[in-house]
């Protein structure tokens, strides 16, 4: 398997007009050590110290726009020819080295690879927050610590460690195929017991599970993987990045995608509101929000829970609903009835069935009526509330391909 991958090359992707000597220095190592290169060259103008195997600056139409456009044409045409490449077998590796401008147009390209291919950015920015560089992508940042500037004793250092890495990475693969149905499950704290019961009955009965933490990113990775069918089904335990995304919370950031995801048809998704009591927001007791001060509120660490109120249920549930009618996807919503996170239970600080109800009812007259909705005497973390989704999930993917 080593020896296949090795026969691809490694796309060096870069500015060269401004780091032509960073990657000219990446692809001499990489080729010493037994490894092809095809270079691409995204820099915005045609000098560089060699000739890349593409200049994409060459093969876009007017250069007359303003500079952020023509980055912006620059990092599509490089994505088509990195896909193009990655599709014909001829590149299972990218890596770049830039600044800010270079960090953003490389690591851009880089996430049009799917899962598994490595993907290595050396970045003078790495200290910084990567969080909207990296997104939902497995991208490898390495700090160059000093700015590029040509190849010195000590750039030649990191230079020489990333090439290293990115052969490494490339050359290695297992041969094991995965034969088991893989499930994705979502999760964060507040049912992490939920999850861990859920998991164990799944592995018992021979499916893989998939966890995903619902914190924003975690959940369009999860949507996004789903559209590039690694999963026979999705248990969406824990939908709470919804609310968040509502109040501006801890786990806000979901795209539209989040539970409609046309891309993942025909995959079937058991629903749970898993978390959808609450919002998580960054304050503690000592500081709490004067338009919070009247709320239920579970103080978890630096982070609270504050609880939903009726008419903010009922929105909540119009929004679910919207995006379920719209799906493709087999559909069923799983509610247990006595508590939906760690704080909701009957005695406990966030517990609140009007809100809950007001969700159940406006989520039910919501929903098209082929949309099944199961009820169940559980709290989300007891065991029989994960013996009921876990039984729901098999059954709804032995249906849908016939496994068993």
């Amino acid at each position: 398997m080593a020896q296949d991958k090795a026969k691809k090359s490694v796309a060096i992707v870069g500015t060269m007009d401004s780091k032509g000597p960073e990657h000219l220095f990446l692809k001499k190592t990489i080729e010493s050590m037994g490894h092809k290169t095809i270079t691409i060259d995204i820099g915005t103008a045609e000098l560089t110290g060699f000739k890349a195997d593409f200049s994409v600056s060459g093969l876009i139409g007017n250069k007359k726009s303003d500079r952020s456009s023509i980055i912006e044409s620059i990092i599509e045409k490089a994505k088509e020819i990195v896909l193009d490449l990655f599709h014909k077998g001829k590149i299972g590796a990218v890596i770049s080295a830039g600044g800010g401008t270079g960090t953003f147009m490389a690591t851009s390209i880089m996430k049009v690879l799917p899962l598994g291919v490595p993907k290595f950015m050396v970045s003078t920015v790495a200290s910084r927050d990567m969080s909207q560089v990296i997104g939902t992508k497995d991208i490898t940042i390495m700090h160059s610590v000093v700015d590029f500037l040509g190849v010195n004793s000590i750039s030649r250092i990191i230079l020489e460690k990333a090439a290293g890495a990115v052969c490494g990475m490339s050359s290695y693969g297992s041969n094991n195929k995965n034969s088991l149905p893989r499930v994705a499950l979502t999760l964060f704290g507040f049912i992490t017991e939920a999850a861990e019961n859920i998991k164990s009955i799944l592995e018992q009965d021979n499916f893989e599970v998939i966890p995903f933490h619902a914190n924003g990113t975690g959940g369009m990775a999860m949507e996004e993987m789903a559209g590039e069918s690694f999963f026979d089904g999705i248990l969406d335990l824990a939908t709470h990045e919804l609310v968040d995304d509502m109040f501006g919370g801890y786990c806000r950031g979901v795209g539209p995608r989040r539970l409609f995801n046309p891309d993942a048809a025909n995959i079937p998704r058991l629903v749970i509101p898993g978390g959808l009591d609450s919002a998580v927001l960054e304050f503690d007791h000592k500081n709490i929000p004067a338009e919070y001060k009247d709320r239920k509120i579970f103080f978890y660490d630096f982070r609270s829970a504050i609880r939903l109120t009726p008419d903010e249920s009922r929105l909540l549930a119009e929004t679910v609903a919207h995006k379920l009618n719209n799906s493709r996807n087999p559909t069923k919503i799983l509610i247990p009835l006595k508590g939906w996170s760690e704080a909701d239970r009957e005695g406990d600080v966030l517990f609140d069935p009007q809100s809950s109800d007001m969700f159940c009812e406006s989520l039910e007259k919501s929903l098209n009526l082929d949309i099944e909705v199961v009820k169940v005497q559980y709290h989300i973390n007891d065991a029989g509330f994960a013996r009921e989704a876990a039984g729901i999930m098999m059954n709804m993917i032995t249906d849908n391909k016939g496994y068993g």
